[in-house]
Parts: structure tokens; C-alpha cells; sequence
């Protein structure tokens, strides 16, 4: 089923790194920033033309676009950088019955949900165990993602943990996600965060992350913490039914990704009610 728009960034509590490191929450993480190794060298993303976010269905993208996201069950588009979508730490809406039982996060009253995505299951990442069988999981969508011809993946929901009452931590997202990273390189495939702003740092240096794609990032203010890190390899989609301030000054923002589109947020086609798609005129 196709993939909708994931709601705005819910991760909202500003979570210092130094204070993560200090109190022995990541294993990793807490050292220089260090550069990918050669052999995971991957294709970049295209410095030059727009980017088209299809989640809500696939279509023709308009003129001047050089980089497409669609779901990991659509077909890559034609003549561009396309990106699989994968919903890597929850499941996805009736999907459930695909994951081993546990594998599946779970407390006293049942399985533990995404609030804002109450047919999502928080996948279970606190044992070396689970994210092996979480990695067995995905390794064939992430391989399938390669042989369908994209050139990138969208890893999103990597701050699950937030949503967990406790029951997971970062450090346990970050093993599965540094998986994952390899998993996509050693396919060929560029490897992209979705989101968690805060841990953009951690998530390039530690697990390999390649680029990031965030949600209302000048919105909510958060642009800056993913171009310092990532610099142009950074896709915004701003949403028409929380912009802050106008479209066009929020592009020329300093801090502003220069791919960076409006879209409605359903992600409907072309021809939809409710369609929207604009791009920043640079």
C-alpha cells in the first residue's frame, strides 16, 4: 500500500548530545566526527533541479525535477535520483501480521503504538536478538529497492524510541539504524535519515547516513541542524497546512535546504483535490 505523509517531526524535546554521552546513554557516538570509509562510497544527491515527494502515489514529475521519493513498493522514476521509502523502526498500517511476534514492542496493555499513527507498532529494537530479526526483515526491501533501480533509501520512524515510555533507547535505534546504513551501501544504495533532527550529528558520523529528508524543518526552525551536518544533501518538505510564514521567505531562509518543496499533506497526484506542489525559486 502506498505510503502517506508522515505528520511534522515528533520529536520535539531538545536532547544534548553532550548531556546522551556524559551520562552513558550511547555506546557510540560520543567521539570526533570521522568520514565514511571509501568502499561505502555511494551517488550523492543531484546538486542541481527540484525534488518531487510521491509517497501518496506515483506519477509523472513536473519539469525541472531531478530527485524522486516514492514507497519502496512503487517503480523508480524515469531519468531521475529516485528514493525508496522504508518505514524501518514501526510497522507499517496492515502490516503487522509480516513481523515475527517479537519483534513487536509490547507493554501490559498490549502492543505500543505510534500516538499520531495509532496503526503503527513501535518495533522492538532493545536486544542484539530483535534487530537481528528486524534486520532479516528489511534486508530484502532494502535489496529490492537496488534491484528495482533506485539509487537511495529513506529510513524513517528513527526516533521511535521517544515514543516508548522508556522501553527502548537511542542506543538501541542507532544499532539497528547503523545496520541498515550498511545493508543500503553494500546494495549500492545511498542511505537516508527521516527526522530527529537533534541526532543528525550522531546518525551521519556514526551510522554513515548519506543525506536527510525532514518534514517542515523551517517550520519548526530545525533546517540548520540538518545542512550543518549534511550540508546540500538535504530534501525539506513543508507542508501547506502548517506554513508558518510565507513559502517564498522561508526558502530564502539562510538555513533552508536548496531542495526544499511545498506539498499537501496527503501527497495526493496530480488532478487530486487538495494537490499542491511548489517549489523554491532560487
Amino acid at each position: 500500500m502506498p505510503e502517506t505523509s508522515r505528520s511534522a517531526p515528533t520529536l520535539r524535546r531538545a536532547i544534548a548530545l553532550t548531556v546522551l554521552c556524559t551520562a552513558g546513554v550511547l555506546a557510540v557516538g560520543c567521539g570526533p566526527a570521522a568520514s565514511a570509509p571509501e568502499d561505502e562510497a555511494v551517488a550523492a544527491l543531484p546538486s542541481d533541479g527540484s525534488v518531487d515527494y510521491q509517497l501518496g502515489g506515483a506519477y509523472s514529475p513536473p519539469p525541472g525535477v531531478s530527485l524522486v521519493v516514492r514507497d519502496r513498493t512503487a517503480e523508480p522514476a524515469d531519468g531521475a535520483y529516485s528514493i525508496c521509502y522504508v518505514n524501518a523502526f514501526q510497522t507499517q498500517p496492515g502490516e503487522k501480521d509480516l513481523w515475527l511476534r517479537e519483534t513487536l514492542l509490547v507493554n501490559e496493555e498490549g502492543p505500543v503504538t505510534d500516538p499520531d499513527w495509532p496503526d503503527e507498532i513501535l518495533l522492538d529494537t532493545s536486544t542484539a536478538t530483535n534487530r537481528e530479526a528486524i534486520t532479516r526483515m528489511l534486508t530484502p526491501w532494502i535489496e529490492g529497492c537496488a534491484a528495482d533501480g533506485f539509487d537511495g533509501v529513506e529510513f524513517d520512524n528513527l526516533d521511535s524510541f521517544t515514543r516508548s515510555d522508556g522501553a527502548l533507547t537511542m542506543s538501541d535505534n542507532l544499532a539497528l539504524a547503523t545496520r541498515l546504513a550498511r545493508l543500503a551501501h553494500d546494495a549500492g544504495l545511498s542511505a537516508g535519515q527521516k527526522n530527529a533532527a537533534e541526532f543528525a550529528r550522531l546518525l551521519h558520523d556514526e551510522a554513515r547516513f548519506d543525506f536527510a529528508i525532514a518534514e517542515e524543518c523551517a517550520a519548526y526552525d530545525e533546517c540548520g541542524a540538518y545542512t550543518a551536518v549534511y550540508g546540500d544533501q538535504v530534501i525539506d518538505i513543508e507542508y501547506v497546512d502548517r506554513l508558518t510564514r510565507d513559502f517564498t521567505a522561508m526558502c530564502a531562509e539562510p538555513a533552508s535546504p536548496r531542495a526544499m518543496i511545498l506539498r499537501d499533506r496527503n501527497l495526493v497526484v496530480p488532478g487530486d483535490h487538495g494537490y499542491v506542489y511548489e517549489t523554491c525559486e532560487r
